[in-house]
């Protein structure tokens, strides 16, 4: 019977250290350390003294420690996004910024660290936590809190996007909520509408208020009033949207139908599109519905919606390049008065609008 041959051991391959790296550059261990892994102090090693330390961990394929680089820098390279995480037609805005917010981070060589919270006013001790020292900044994510109630760690640069209130020493990216409000309102306007109803959203937050403003704003242009009673509050989801305009509604029974309506963002439009179509009512042959954001479900919806667009991927990068500034610039925070970056917005067109009817129909009895 053959022998079974017998297979040599192989030694394990040793990964290389910093201690190999320097003495095959000629240099201590603590200068290729600074080097490879981004000290401050590598500023002071010469060109040639670095190039020789390079050529070396190359040759050695040495691979530089993630946490010996974070200690090294003091920098994790991992920013932090905290925001209230909610179902329905809010994913989609949150969607297109994290988007943007990825995107840029990976340009820079920076993790992501996503922070659900389950609300802004009850989790505050939640925010400290986040900054712990896992992060170098953190992106607060249409806040709804005030920092008087919920005082931001001092220790972590901030910034945020569409913040509902002004932090101090936070610099907000936003979009011109207002200016798009108007545009919206005012072509509705000059379609030939007059009685257009607005379901706002809650009216303590900044956006709302500015989009309540634009309407007020595109209704003076044309010499018209604005009642009070015809803006609604709805909040800010499809259910909400089609509760507000419901109750409005029975409110105002056998009463003309408005021409449009205005709503605060695509779901409370497409709420107010279901419940139309529950009483009979066509869009936009008998009513005209716009909505605001531009999600997905503004095009897919029937009729599609006439809406306005924020640039929200944009706005979600612009914010990693504003944090990343502060992170390597911690002069720029202390007593900061910034003003918030804002983007444009833009009115797209699309089937949901159309010339008001000649006899506006009545608004039924619901039960």
């Amino acid at each position: 019977m053959p022998r079974a041959v017998k297979k040599k051991k192989t030694k394990p391959v040793r990964a290389a250290t910093l201690a190999d790296v320097g003495r095959a550059a000629g240099v201590s261990a603590m200068a290729a350390s600074a080097v490879l892994n981004g000290a401050r102090t590598s500023s002071r090693i010469s060109s040639e003294t670095r190039e020789r330390i390079l050529a070396a961990a190359s040759k050695l394929a040495y691979r530089p420690n993630a946490a010996a680089r974070a200690l090294a820098n003091r920098r994790m390279d991992t920013l932090g996004v905290a925001a209230v995480i909610t179902d329905g037609e809010l994913n989609h805005y949150f969607l297109e910024v994290f988007n943007g917010i990825l995107e840029a981070a990976a340009r820079h060589d920076q993790n992501t660290t996503v922070f659900s919270l389950h609300d802004w006013q009850k989790d505050p001790e939640r925010l400290h936590r986040f900054c712990d020292g896992r992060i170098d900044g953190l992106i607060l994510l249409a806040p709804t809190f005030h920092e008087d109630h919920v005082p931001l760690p001092t220790h972590t640069p901030f910034v945020s996007i569409h913040a509902n209130i002004p932090l101090p020493g936070v610099l907000n990216v936003e979009s011109d909520e207002e200016r798009g409000a108007y545009e919206i309102t005012r072509r509705l306007l000059v379609e030939g509408h007059r009685r257009i109803l607005h379901l706002a959203g809650p009216e303590d937050l900044t956006g709302p208020q500015r989009r309540i403003s634009g309407y007020r704003r595109a209704l003076a242009s044309l010499r018209q009033a604005s009642d009070p009673a015809w803006v609604v509050p709805a909040g800010f989801n499809t259910h909400e949207g089609a509760a507000a305009l419901r109750a409005w509604l029975r409110r105002h029974a056998g009463e003309p139908l408005p021409d449009a309506i205005f709503c605060v963002n695509d779901g409370v439009a497409i709420g107010c599109i279901e419940v139309l179509a529950e009483c009979g009512f066509r869009v936009p042959e008998d009513i005209s519905v716009v909505g605001f954001d531009d999600s997905l479900a503004a095009r897919m919806c029937v009729p599609q919606l006439t809406t306005v667009r924020q640039p929200l991927r944009a706005m979600g990068a612009r914010a990693v390049d504003v944090l990343l500034n502060r992170i390597t610039r911690p002069d720029t925070i202390a007593g900061s008065t910034d003003k918030p970056i804002v983007f444009p917005v833009e009115l797209v067109t699309r089937a949901s609008v159309g010339a008001p009817p000649a006899e506006p129909k009545r608004i039924p009895t619901l039960s």
